[in-house]
C-alpha cells in the first residue's frame, strides 16, 4: 500500500510524477466527486492523478448543510430511485463505511393539525424508512404528542404545534469527509496535487490524451499524459467546457444554498427541526455547541469562487425559522454565515433550481481510450 499523507513533501513528489509518468486516468477537481472518482479508479488498479487548483474540498464540498440524507422532500416529487439510493448510501456510511465521520441525527417534523397532517406526513416518513431496505442502522420514525414536544423542544411554539414526528438522518463534517476520501485514494496509489490548475487539454486527433497544468506556487507548467481525462469541476464545468472548446450534452445551473450559524442557547431543542416552506425545506441542525439553520435554493450567476449569503438570504432563513420558534431568533444572534453552490444538471434554459434533479450525469463529449481494469 502507498502512503496516505497529503503534505508538502508528498506534493513535491506528486508534481514530479505528473511530469514524468503516464496515467490511466487524470481527474480535474478535488471536491467530493473528484476524490471519490480517484478512489474508485485507484482501488481498481488504475494509475490515477488528480489536480485541484485550490485545496481539497475548497468549494461546495465544505459549504453544505453537513447532512447525509435521503432527501425527504424528493418523495413529493416521486423521485423514489434517488431517495432509495441516497438512503442506502446513508445506511452504509453510518454502519460500516465511515461511522467515525457520519453520525445519526434526529429531526422533528412539527405538526400543525392533529389528524390529517399526522396521517399524511406519517405515511411519507414510513415510506422514507421502508425505502432504505433491510439494512437499518438508524431508528424507525416515531410519533410524539404535543405534551412530549413541549418537554423536548421548548422553543417550538405551543400555540401552533400539535405534536411532531421524529425521524433520523445523518450528519457529517463535509470537508473532513472529503479529505478522508482523498487520503484513502492516495493510500491506493492516486497521485494528488493541490494548487495545480488545468489550463489546456492535450489532444491526439479527436482524442484527449492528457492536459497541460500549472503549479500555482511556482508558476511551472507541466504536461500530464493520461489515457482518459475526467472533469469533476462542479459549478466550474461550463466555464471549463468553453475554455477547452468542448460541447457537452448538458449545462450546469448553479443553485446557492445559504446558512446561518447560531449559538446553542438560541434554540432550546433536544433534536433538529425540519420545516416545509413554500419553495423547499428548512433545516435547523444541531452542530456541536451551535445550530446551523438553512438552506436556500436560489439561482446564482455571480462569482463562483466566493459565493456569499445576501441580506435577503438571511432574512428568508430567519423568517422561516421564526414561523415555529419562540422566542424568535434575531439577526443579532447570528455567529456566522456561509453559502455553497450546488451544481445541478439543467438541459432547459431558465429552469427553476428547486425543480431540477439532484441526479448525477456522466457525459462523454470527446472520444476516450477504453481501459481494462489494469489499464
Amino acid at each position: 500500500m502507498f502512503d496516505s499523507q497529503l503534505n508538502p513533501a508528498q506534493r513535491i513528489a506528486a508534481l514530479k510524477s505528473l511530469a514524468s509518468d503516464e496515467f490511466d486516468v487524470l481527474i480535474i477537481g478535488g471536491g467530493v466527486t473528484g476524490v471519490g472518482a480517484a478512489l474508485d479508479a485507484a482501488s481498481r488498479g488504475l494509475k490515477v492523478a488528480l489536480v485541484e487548483n485550490q485545496d481539497i474540498a475548497a468549494g461546495t464540498s465544505s459549504r453544505s448543510s453537513k447532512l447525509i440524507h435521503g432527501g425527504l422532500r424528493y418523495l413529493e416529487q416521486y423521485d423514489f430511485k434517488l431517495v432509495r439510493e441516497a438512503l442506502h448510501e446513508r445506511e452504509l456510511m453510518v454502519s460500516s463505511l465511515a461511522p467515525h465521520l457520519v453520525k445519526p441525527v434526529g429531526f422533528l417534523y412539527p405538526l400543525h393539525e392533529k389528524y390529517r397532517e399526522r396521517t399524511y406526513v406519517g405515511a411519507g416518513l414510513a415510506l422514507y424508512d421502508v425505502l432504505r431496505g433491510f439494512q437499518r442502522a438508524l431508528p424507525w420514525h416515531k410519533h410524539l404528542s404535543e405534551k412530549k414536544i413541549a418537554t423536548i423542544a421548548p422553543s417550538l411554539r405551543g400555540d401552533l404545534i400539535n405534536g411532531a414526528i421524529k425521524y433520523f438522518d445523518a450528519q457529517v463534517d463535509d470537508a473532513r469527509h472529503t479529505l478522508a476520501v482523498a487520503r484513502t485514494a492516495a493510500r491506493h496509489g492516486a497521485i494528488i496535487a493541490t494548487r495545480v490548475q488545468c489550463e489546456e487539454l492535450v489532444r491526439d486527433g479527436k482524442r484527449v490524451v492528457g492536459a497541460k497544468v500549472r503549479d500555482l506556487n511556482s508558476g511551472k507548467k507541466i504536461t500530464v499524459s493520461a489515457k482518459v481525462t475526467v472533469m469533476c469541476a462542479g459549478v466550474w464545468s461550463d466555464e471549463l467546457h468553453e475554455k477547452f472548446g468542448i460541447k457537452p450534452g448538458y449545462k450546469v445551473a448553479m443553485s446557492k444554498g445559504a446558512h446561518i450559524v447560531l449559538p446553542k442557547s438560541a434554540i432550546k431543542s433536544e433534536a433538529g427541526i425540519i420545516l416545509k416552506t413554500s419553495v423547499s425545506v428548512l433545516f435547523i441542525i444541531p452542530w456541536a455547541d451551535k445550530w446551523i439553520v438553512g438552506t436556500t435554493d436560489t439561482p446564482y450567476k455571480a462569482d463562483r469562487t466566493n459565493p456569499v449569503a445576501t441580506k435577503e438570504d438571511v432574512e428568508y432563513i430567519i423568517d422561516q425559522a421564526n414561523r415555529v420558534l419562540h422566542p424568535k431568533i434575531d439577526a443579532a444572534d447570528i455567529l456566522g454565515v456561509y453559502a455553497g453552490l450546488r451544481p445541478l444538471v439543467a438541459n432547459a434554459a431558465g429552469a427553476t433550481t428547486t425543480k431540477l434533479s439532484r441526479e448525477h450525469t456522466v457525459d462523454r463529449p470527446v472520444p476516450v481510450h477504453h481501459l481494462s481494469r489494469y489499464g
